[in-house]
């Protein structure tokens, strides 16, 4: 009995960095821009690797050979779609123009297997209550929907009201977890005595009483207690 903890236990730990690896080097649009495609690669490398760990007669050379095949088969497909561009509407599919100007394009509906229901449900996620204000609307190849407003309904932006330009920095947060992260100040060139006199003059007692803290240039700092 301990034999077989001892050889799970050594197969889900090789099986884990094995897969964290793999993700890493086939990159972030595995999860980000999940097509049809890498959704299915995905389950079938998890049902692989589930497989051959919950499964006593295989061991942990089937795992990682599992794991670098299958990982090979989409780092292959990645590199076709990347280097030969009529391939991509094979393998990754196509956006397709479901609005226009203002239209509902049923037949695109249909072709995509896609509801009236399931359509005001994608663009309510846009914050789109209401067709009617939908100049033009892309279904992507991930499942969502790209939505170009008419034109009295689109947000203006800071040019159309004629606001003055500013810049935009970056929050650096400094306090995690009542964690001071000491790589921040080593960015901002401060001393921890710059960032500890912050919290006495807001009457905090010291970072582990802070869940979180940032700070932005000409802005200052942003500081919430537990």
């Amino acid at each position: 009995m301990s034999m077989n903890f001892a050889s799970l236990t050594i197969e889900l730990f090789f099986g884990f960095f094995a897969l964290l690896v793999l993700t890493k080097f086939l990159g972030k649009n595995q999860i980000t821009q999940l097509t049809p495609f890498d959704f299915i690669s995905a389950l079938v490398l998890g049902e692989l690797v589930g497989n051959a760990i919950y499964d006593p007669s295989i061991g942990l050379h089937y795992v990682l050979y599992a794991i670098l095949f299958w990982g090979t088969l989409i780092y292959f497909i990645e590199m076709i779609t990347q280097k030969i561009r009529e391939s991509r509407s094979i393998l990754e599919g196509k956006p397709s123009l479901i609005i226009t100007n203002g239209q509902i394009q049923y037949e695109e509906l249909k072709k995509n297997k896609l509801d009236l229901n399931q359509l005001q449900h994608l663009l309510r996620e846009k914050d789109v209550f209401s067709i009617r204000e939908v100049q033009n609307g892309i279904l992507e190849t991930n499942g969502t929907v790209s939505v170009m407003k008419k034109y009295r309904f689109d947000t203006p932006t800071n040019e159309d009201l004629k606001i003055p330009a500013k810049s935009v920095n970056l929050p650096i947060v400094l306090i995690m977890d009542g964690e001071i992260i000491y790589e921040s100040l080593d960015f901002l060139q401060k001393k921890e005595s710059w960032l500890l006199d912050e919290l006495t003059n807001q009457g905090i007692s010291g970072p582990k009483a802070v869940l979180y803290a940032d700070w932005i240039q000409n802005e200052g700092f942003e500081i919430q207690t537990f």
